[in-house]
């Protein structure tokens, strides 16, 4: 019976992280590196994108490429995977994590339902849900040869439950309802795929609660309040999950959503 640490070994493989210069996504990334993967980071910002790769390439003694690709860009995104593969010659691992989040400045997004605007609405699932389609179907069969493809889409709270407008009351923070549209329809396109690329590529999800960053302290105090472990969540929190889901430590588990929220969707 393989070991634990064996299971959970990346050496060899190749993982494509979307919005990998980003709070959530750089720590994934991360993981995967710290397990032995070979890094290719995606993100439309070109500095914080090789920022990040080089700072993911000198701490863990592998490769990391950046890719400065806006996801939007309808001609470059379905490229993506072929590049990856003709740097590394595989891709084993990919991560949809790019997403416009509440703390979107665009127009029309933080604003009352009445106020939303259309274009803000397209363009989130643009980025939250065609993106990572578009993605997984352009590189599904590079995942198909691995012997150990998987996809991971980051996933939110809000794509389970409804949000409690009561917590941002008195702020300039939102939830706007293309945000909870897009990630409960990654939420579906993960089960999807993983009836339809399987048994050759398994497709997960993980669902994040709130992360602690510098939201207001009145909305922490909510937040806190309703979730059973008392606190939000941080980036590191997400690290155990994506090591599960991404290695073979999962290699029975295909279709599942994990929930990484701190007992928040259990009221």
């Amino acid at each position: 019976m393989k070991t634990l640490k064996t299971l959970m070994n990346l050496d060899g493989r190749v993982a494509l992280i979307t919005g990998g210069a980003g709070h959530i996504g750089s720590v994934i990334a991360e993981t995967l590196a710290e397990l032995g993967a070979q890094i290719a980071l995606l993100d439309v910002s070109q500095p914080s994108c090789e920022a990040a790769a080089s700072k993911i390439g000198r701490e863990y003694q592998v490769e990391a490429l950046p890719l400065p690709i806006d996801l939007t860009d309808a001609k470059s995104v379905p490229e993506v995977p072929q590049i990856v593969v003709e740097r590394f010659g595989r891709l084993d691992i990919l991560v949809n994590c790019a997403a416009l989040v509440g703390s979107s400045r665009l127009k029309g997004w933080m604003a009352p339902f009445e106020k939303q605007r259309v274009d803000s609405w397209r363009l989130a699932l643009e980025v939250n849900l065609t993106a990572p389609f578009v993605l997984v179907q352009a590189g599904a069969k590079y995942l198909k040869q691995s012997g150990h493809g998987c996809v991971l889409n980051i996933g939110s709270i809000y794509g389970m439950v409804a949000p409690d407008m009561r917590l941002y009351a008195g702020t300039d923070m939102g939830n706007p309802a293309a945000y909870a549209a897009s990630k409960g329809g990654l939420l579906q396109l993960t089960r999807w795929l993983a009836s339809i690329l399987a048994p050759e590529v398994r497709v997960n999800s993980i669902a994040i609660g709130g992360v602690q960053r510098e939201q207001p302290q009145i909305f922490q105090n909510r937040y806190v309040k309703r979730a059973p472990l008392r606190r939000m969540a941080t980036e590191e929190d997400v690290k155990g999950a994506a090591a599960y889901l991404a290695s073979d430590a999962s290699a029975y588990v295909t279709g599942h959503n994990l929930v990484v929220d701190g007992g928040w969707t259990v009221w």
